[in-house]
């Protein structure tokens, strides 16, 4: 009888194994979208003196990095997490090792958050730049990083559930979390674009709302930011887990729908 590794050692393992992946096209693409809006806006300034670099650099952050890169980030990354072993037939062999199945996208979900976040790390660390205030980098880090591994976790859990789990998930990136600046406080807090904005602090909209429409922006404290954050990515994928433990380690693809 085969004895089973601990989550730990499961993980670890699966670090391993998986970690020279990171360093194929899918990572060094993720560190290109991460750094390109950074660069482009360097560039820009060099060569046109810009009147108000602090409005440049908060569009920047949360238009440049909040509503367009960090959902593509995700979008790309999350199917390297489970879904593609799914569509490849490949997750049937690695079900079949001595390791506890749900530590398989965990495993796998923390080493691309790992990659993503220490881009982002650096991007927003070199924002001062481009005139971001450097007493606010600190927090606005926090909030992409975290914000980063809910987004992460969400994808990973729709494509892991529908077949067009990726068009779900660009439908809610970029139609519904935008509608934070039209939408009863209540269901701002659906948003993802809420959380990031109470962590770091500033919000940045580049089209006026129409005062019919427009509700008052509010604000959660950065405790419970943080709670729900790392608790939307922790459940995606302990959701993930559980129905991979649930699932016929023979079946994969078209057989497990439904």
């Amino acid at each position: 009888m085969r004895n089973i590794p601990s989550a730990i050692d499961a993980i670890a393992a699966i670090f391993k194994g998986y970690l020279p992946r990171i360093f194929q096209a899918r990572g060094w693409v993720l560190a290109g979208l991460t750094l390109t809006p950074l660069i482009v806006v360097w560039v820009v300034m060099i060569f046109d003196s810009t009147p108000n670099p602090a409005r440049t650099s908060l569009e920047l952050y949360h238009y440049g990095y909040g509503q367009i890169a960090l959902p593509i980030i995700a979008i790309v990354a999350a199917p390297s997490c489970i879904s593609e072993d799914l569509e490849q037939r490949t997750l049937p062999l690695m079900l079949a090792r001595p390791a506890p199945a749900w530590t398989l996208p965990l495993a796998k979900g923390l080493l691309w958050f790992a990659w993503c976040a220490m881009w982002l790390t650096v991007t927003v660390a070199l924002m001062p730049f481009v005139g971001l205030d450097p007493y606010s980098v600190p927090r606005k880090i926090l909030a992409l990083v975290l914000t980063h591994w809910a987004q992460l976790g969400f994808a990973s859990l729709l494509l892991w559930f529908f077949k067009r789990g990726t068009l779900w998930a660009i439908l809610f990136f970029y139609i519904w979390d935008p509608m934070v600046r039209v939408l009863p406080p209540a269901l701002q807090r659906l948003t993802f674009t809420h959380y990031l904005e109470s962590i770091s602090i500033s919000r940045y909209s580049g089209k006026a709302v129409i005062n019919l429409f427009a509700q008052i922006q509010i604000t959660t404290p950065l405790w419970l930011c943080v709670i729900i954050l790392l608790a939307i990515g922790a459940l995606a994928w302990g959701i993930t887990g559980f129905r991979l433990m649930r699932m016929p380690v023979g079946l994969a693809g078209r057989e497990t729908e439904g």
